[in-house]
């Protein structure tokens, strides 16, 4: 057999599967990643241009895009406003990060990750605050108004936690299943049925909780809803990665529609996820910027 010239010997246990990637001993950044991202995609952090950010007239400076971690902060403010807060005015920026803008000079001083969001507190002009990462502004924010985090201490244990699982859960689900799913160059079945495996476990995660709670925190709506709701809402209302929310089942999630459908009525929430938004044909209602309830109303 090994004499037939048409023979091919099985590979050894030694000889990797076609198509399968050995890694080298140091890996070396030698060509973009590919995909949707792959223009801006880099191994370093810091600034790659000048770039002085605008200031408007309020105390409080976002700069943002109407992603769901930026959508988190401008709901925020939505609601805080909403309470009567008149000192969560705020001018909203749009900051193009498919342009690279979140690395100019200006926002990189402000969020040192170059991640959007990012706020800026003029409160006192003397001393501005930075505040950068979604989680860590809407509690800022809430600890600075006091409000809409609740004030019993099992309850504000509860938006906490529910606020760090989001943190930490939200980027297997779109930096993982919906990057495999949607924007990486090629399919690769590995990677999807790992990630749609977890986010699964994660909607599953939700449905179990909110089958015996109103809002996340118990009774009362909190940060930790407007954390989670602009992530898990979209994906399971087919509003992101395509067909996700078919692939993944995500009608099954009784409990967690629910939840969203409640949310999502609420005018504050409305308003927010408009914000910071190109208008189009399909959405005329999204606005770029906003420095004043008027360019919402």
């Amino acid at each position: 057999m090994a004499d037939d010239p048409a023979y091919t010997p099985p590979p050894s246990s030694d000889t990797p599967p076609p198509g399968s990637y050995t890694p080298p001993d140091v890996w070396t950044w030698t060509k973009p990643s590919g995909g949707k991202f792959a223009s801006i995609n880099r191994p370093t952090a810091g600034a790659t241009h000048d770039r002085t950010l605008p200031v408007g007239d309020h105390p409080l400076q976002l700069y943002s895009l109407g992603t769901p971690n930026g959508v988190k902060v401008t709901i925020m403010l939505e609601e805080l406003l909403a309470l009567g807060h008149a000192g969560a005015e705020y001018d909203a920026w749009a900051i193009d990060i498919g342009e690279g803008e979140q690395f100019g000079s200006g926002f990189v001083a402000v969020s040192p990750n170059s991640k959007i969001p990012a706020l800026l507190d003029r409160s006192d002009p003397a001393y501005p605050q930075r505040i950068f990462e979604s989680g860590a502004i809407l509690l800022y924010l809430a600890e600075k108004f006091d409000a809409l985090l609740p004030a019993a201490p099992a309850a504000r244990t509860a938006a906490l936690s529910w606020l760090m699982w989001q943190m930490g859960s939200a980027p297997f689900l779109g930096g993982g299943f919906g990057h495999f799913y949607a924007y990486a160059p090629t399919k690769i079945e590995y990677a999807i049925d790992r990630y749609a495996m977890e986010a699964k476990r994660q909607y599953d995660v939700l449905d179990r909780h909110l089958a015996d709670s109103e809002y996340m925190a118990g009774a009362e709506y909190s940060i930790a809803d407007i954390a989670i709701w602009p992530w898990y809402g979209a994906v399971a209302s087919g509003q992101a990665y395509d067909d996700a929310a078919r692939f993944l089942g995500l009608d099954d999630y009784t409990h967690v529609h629910r939840w969203i459908a409640q949310v999502g009525a609420r005018p504050a929430v409305q308003r927010g996820r408009r914000v910071n938004r190109n208008p189009s044909e399909e959405n005329p209602e999204f606005v770029r910027e906003r420095h004043s309830a008027a360019d919402i109303d």
